[in-house]
């Protein structure tokens, strides 16, 4: 099993994580929110399906337009390419759950033309499997979590044989998905398109992965879409909730933190810390440092030195 809150802070939001191998691309993790960067999973996507469960607490699931306050015991699943993030309910309240992503390539192999057109595409291109709130008053949501939770078991343990048990159980999630979309809807099925916010969100925010050591305007992130400074701000509120400033400013503190976990050479001055993550003032990135991590650069720096000797500290995982 893997533990998600060790990705890397140079992974982008279009997610390359370890979501297992060609011959075996299934991976389970446990995430406890206490421990990830503020507390949640940034906004990101992936080629893989993910389904999350909540083992304990409570947090709110965002997805597709949509906020899902979900307790223990219910879960989501999550379609290919669909922008997703995690958020606790509350200051200091803390969630822990399982994620089981796999790609739809372990089911039905590359190049099986009949067996995709047939049984793959109708759940990819659906607009109503691209995401679905799983809890237990729903019979078949109750099969969906049996299943998933089958899944996470025999990856917990990994028995001789647990691939193949995977596999087959994988299949019977598809089928119990494929219950869903009637005939017409299959023969009706066109290929699912994002949102035209989403598909902007998510070119401005690779946008400012490549360049937010620079000094990037509104009006510059706004071009770089081919959109107007106002419908830019619009975009990121109705997507992520956040301005895109916002947004930039948490990226540069997520690489700040980042830097200073593994004691980079950029990271031995605050003030050569502000200007490699596109602060030009000091003071500002301190200002800004301790708003979102409630504490200085330099107060963060000596937690983490402190905290280096602990498998479970909270300063030594971070993601956005």
């Amino acid at each position: 099993m893997s533990d998600k809150s060790d990705s890397t802070a140079s992974k982008t939001a279009q997610e390359m994580p370890d979501h297992g191998e060609i011959g075996y691309p299934v991976q389970v993790y446990y995430i406890e929110l206490s421990k990830m960067y503020l507390h949640r999973i940034r906004w990101h996507w992936h080629d893989e399906i993910e389904i999350m469960i909540v083992n304990h607490g409570e947090a709110f699931f965002l997805a597709d337009d949509q906020k899902l306050h979900l307790c223990a015991g219910q879960g989501i699943l999550i379609n290919q390419n669909i922008m997703h993030a995690v958020q606790p309910i509350g200051a200091g309240a803390n969630c822990s759950m399982y994620s089981v992503t796999f790609h739809p390539s372990f089911l039905f192999g590359y190049g099986n033309t009949m067996m995709s057109s047939k049984y793959l595409v109708p759940i990819l291109n659906s607009p109503a499997l691209k995401i679905v709130e799983l809890h237990e008053r729903d019979p078949w949501h109750e099969k969906l979590l049996d299943t998933i939770n089958s899944v996470i078991a025999i990856n917990l343990t990994k028995k001789y044989g647990y691939e193949l048990l995977t596999k087959s159980y994988l299949c019977q999630l598809w089928s119990l998905l494929l219950e869903q979309i009637t005939p017409q809807n299959i023969a009706k099925s066109k290929q699912l398109t994002l949102s035209l916010d989403e598909t902007r969100v998510k070119e401005a925010i690779l946008y400012i992965e490549q360049h937010y050591q620079e000094q990037i305007t509104l009006e510059q992130l706004a071009a770089s879409i081919h959109i107007s400074k106002s419908e830019c701000c619009r975009c990121f509120k109705r997507t992520l909730q956040l301005t895109p400033i916002e947004y930039l400013m948490k990226y540069r503190i997520f690489q700040a933190a980042s830097m200073l976990q593994k004691d980079a050479p950029e990271a031995r001055s605050m003030s050569s810390l502000a200007f490699s993550v596109g602060f030009n003032n000091a003071s500002y990135f301190n200002k800004v440092f301790k708003q979102y991590l409630d504490c200085t650069p330099s107060e963060y720096k000596r937690k983490v030195k402190n905290d280096a000797s602990a498998d479970d500290g909270p300063f030594k995982k971070l993601k956005l």
